[in-house]
């Protein structure tokens, strides 16, 4: 990149979004209307601007350099969760000339693996774009989108419908002139076409594309595969005249067309382009053969490259960009209600492993199965049922959103589904079932039927606040499997009757520094007696894709204030809270757990160590009684525990050897599954 530094200290070009420009509203448009006459006159203005460039006898050629990287990532499916999988790095070096040949040769490639794969990208997946695309759009080699017409394509008019929807100014400060664009949104006339769907931002005094952001219409979408695919291209001004490349970002989505089960496969390109040089004379057999080359594997290995390979991630990580997140709000109010996922409508579905098959003292052999579809008035539903043997009775969950993974407001509707009074998972699912088939049992379950509302106030990959409103019935659980011998702990009483109850949370899913933090108050009655609750979980934690050690601490503290019923109880001890001391013995509607974890990798991705230590304690708060049918500890004072561990296998399976520190302390060994997979098990 030390060319493009070079070439903007020199005034030679003036990368518009690189210099930051703050966007100030100008005047409004002429109208607002879909198919205003002013909006096809620009249409027909940025048409004639793309063509302006390639007969433009001052700009002969072009050459520049692209740095990007791509990254492979699994997301799942009802939450924001994201765990990298596979990273690469990519330069690239580009060539233009008139009247419109491209070409670009790949110059530099490295990737590192996090997880196991064996993925293999389409070539303008590692490239970038440089003619937006021209008057057919065609991604994947025509096996993601074959042929979407262009916005300012031949022709467009009978097919998109255009809406003038904002005036912005951009101010790059430096003594440079502002520069005015207009916000073009668009949609296909047919939704259910092949089509484009988002906004182009075009200079009002040229009409030329300063920027464009779009997503495409689910018939576009030639691979049944694909979920998604959105893009935004962003333009710099150079030499005063030309608007060309300068950063590129595009996100293709993936789940299996079948199944809505576990998560997705996500793919991610984010690129710059700079250090321009025009008009020199380039040679024809630099434009010879394939569009795109690549120089030989040993040399793109040693190709010298300026950032370390997770430099993207440290400073960005794997949230969507702030051009995804703007492209998403715009389809959305272009579009309306109506969805743009190219998956079918109707799928099984499954949660995690565990909706499938479980067992445990409480319900025995759970078998269940699901089902999640598109309705009309842009509603999702997933619903998911099951049998237990031990209990001879049904559990089932219905839940209505808008179409959209992100979408604000839920609707829940259970019929007796386990909880876990915990409230702190000790295990996954799936490794919880196989320890209770050896008379293990780490949950403490009851059962709830009901009603909730759920509802999110911003958007849920930044800081946002949540609001519930909760009607359920509680019923308490029972041994449910043969325990002659008695090796099963006891199951834990609750009181039973409807709880009516309200919650509200501010949920920070990324600070400055790795931070993550939610904070929770809630009130509920049942049986005529009332308590509120208070929580709050803060998490500083840095894994070791972009870093030789990993560490993370946590801290998290609750408590209720009033009658509270046994339910609304904390467990602490053993697995998931304090190792080292008996499960779940220390008893408290109180509590405060610290936890910290450091390691390192020794043979990436084999192996790697890590050190642990947590301390916390659970007291009552008032007269030390526990329960009525409870066993274990009140008030027991504060615990610690202080562990090394074993990561292996791209730091799936943990192995650890923990000691409880203060009374009842006592050495123990793990072995599970990094809790990062707790949810998918």
């Amino acid at each position: 990149m030390a060319a493009f530094a070079v070439a903007a200290l020199l005034g030679f070009a003036v990368p518009a979004w690189a210099q930051a420009p703050e966007r100030q509203p100008g005047p409004p448009p002429p109208e607002e209307e879909w198919g205003s006459p002013a909006a096809l006159e620009l249409v027909s203005r940025a048409r004639a601007a793309r063509r302006s460039v390639v007969v433009d006898s001052a700009l002969r050629s072009y050459r520049s350099e692209a740095r990007g990287f791509v990254y492979f990532f699994l997301d799942r499916n009802d939450s924001d969760e994201r765990t990298l999988v596979k990273t690469d790095q990519v330069a690239l070096d580009v060539f233009w000339r008139a009247p419109g040949e491209t070409r670009q040769r790949i110059v530099g490639l490295r990737d590192e693996k996090s997880l196991p794969t064996n993925i293999r990208y389409h070539l303008d997946h590692l490239t970038v774009v440089q003619d937006e695309f021209g008057d057919r759009i065609r991604l994947g080699d025509g096996d993601e989108v074959e042929s979407v017409l262009h916005p300012v394509g031949l022709g467009a008019e009978v097919v998109y419908d255009y809406r003038l929807a904002d005036s912005l100014t951009l101010e790059f400060g430096s003594g440079r002139e502002p520069v005015r664009v207009y916000q073009l949104e668009v949609r296909p006339r047919d939704i259910d076409r092949p089509g484009f769907v988002g906004s182009i931002y075009l200079d009002r005094a040229t009409a030329s594309i300063v920027r464009m952001n779009f997503t495409f219409t689910p018939s576009s979408y030639v691979d049944p595969y694909l979920d998604y695919i959105r893009i935004s291209l962003d333009n710099g001004l150079w030499l005063g005249r030309y608007w060309l490349p300068y950063r590129q970002e595009a996100e293709l989505r993936r789940e299996l067309p079948q199944l809505d089960f576990l998560a997705g496969s996500v793919i991610r390109g984010r690129f710059e382009i700079g250090g321009y040089v025009f008009n020199e004379d380039l040679p024809d057999r630099r434009f010879a053969g394939r569009t795109v080359l690549a120089v030989p594997e040993a040399e793109r290995l040693e190709f010298p490259f300026e950032d370390d390979i997770f430099a993207g991630l440290a400073g960005e990580g794997l949230d969507p960009s702030s051009s995804m997140q703007e492209l998403t709000e715009q389809v959305r109010q272009i579009v309306q209600a109506r969805s743009l996922t190219g998956l079918r409508p109707a799928r099984l579905y499954w949660s995690s492993v565990s909706e499938a098959v479980r067992y445990n003292r409480a319900e025995g052999l759970y078998l269940g199965a699901g089902a999640s579809t598109r309705i009309p008035l842009g509603l999702g539903m997933r619903a998911h049922g099951g049998w237990s043997l031990g209990r001879d009775d049904l559990s089932a969950r219905a839940e209505w959103t808008r179409s959209s993974r992100d979408a604000p407001t839920r609707l829940v509707v259970d019929w007796r589904m386990p909880r876990d009074i915990g409230p702190i998972p000790a295990s996954s699912g799936l490794f919880n079932s196989l320890a209770s088939l050896a008379g293990e049992d780490w949950r403490d379950l009851y059962f709830a039927s009901g009603v909730q509302i759920q509802h999110r106030v911003g958007s849920a990959v930044g800081t946002h606040a949540e609001a519930a409103l909760s009607w359920e019935d509680h019923r308490a659980a029972a041994l449910r499997v043969d325990d002659a011998g008695g090796v099963f702990r006891p199951v834990l009483p609750i009181e039973a009757g409807v709880v009516r109850g309200w919650a509200i949370s501010l949920v920070v899913p990324s600070a400055p520094g790795g931070l993550k933090a939610t904070g929770r108050i809630s009130g509920s009655r049942l049986n005529g007696r009332s308590w509120l609750g208070a929580e709050i979980h803060a998490e500083v934690a840095r894994r070791s894709e972009w870093a030789p050690i990993d560490y993370s601490l946590r801290i998290r503290a609750g408590g209720t204030e009033g009658a509270a019923p046994p339910q609304a109880y904390v467990l602490l001890g053993g697995r998931g809270t304090l190792p080292g001391h008996p499960h779940r013995t220390l008893v408290g509607n109180r509590y405060w757990l610290a936890d910290a974890r450091v390691g390192r990798s020794l043979r990436t991705p084999w192996i790697g160590i890590h050190a642990t230590a947590a301390v916390g304690q659970a007291f009552i708060d008032g007269p030390d009684v526990l329960p009525t049918g409870w066993v274990g500890l009140p008030s027991a004072g504060v615990r610690g525990s202080l562990g090394l561990g074993v990561d292996a296998l791209w730091d799936v399976v943990t192995i650890d050897v923990a000691r409880g520190l203060g009374p009842g302390g006592e050495w123990t060994l793990l072995v599970g599954v990094n809790p990062r997979f707790h949810p998918w098990l």
